[in-house]
């Protein structure tokens, strides 16, 4: 659990980056609160200076934009998710509960040519 801000200093329609890696973003969407990574999947730039609309936050760079609730992109030329993370306020300060990343088995990193060189 890291602690991101108080909850009076994330108003409505606001965002904060923690600097962590990689990097994540939280979004006061209305009074709901979401934390997702904050690079985006098209091309490094960073999600929390892009436009947030209800649920969703607009790429700054190519207009990619994502669902905050799920992290799954709602436009190209964004095509694969954001990660996601819980969020919580106890006693007043935001939290946040870092998902951890997804596995890839040996043989996908192979053939993803990665791995050790020869």
């Amino acid at each position: 659990m890291i602690p991101v801000c108080r909850l009076d200093d994330l108003p409505a329609g606001a965002s904060a980056r923690l600097d962590t890696t990689p990097p994540i973003a939280v979004f006061n969407a209305d009074g709901a609160l979401y934390a997702i990574d904050d690079t985006c999947s098209h091309q490094d730039a960073s999600l929390s200076e892009g436009w947030l609309e209800g649920c969703q936050i607009e790429c700054p760079l190519h207009a990619a934009s994502f669902d905050l609730r799920t992290g799954e992109p709602t436009c190209l030329p964004a095509r694969r998710p954001v990660r996601t993370h819980r969020v919580s306020v106890v006693e007043g300060m935001v939290h946040v509960h870092v998902t951890a990343a997804p596995s890839v088995p040996a043989e996908a990193g192979a053939a993803a040519g990665e791995g050790s060189a020869a």
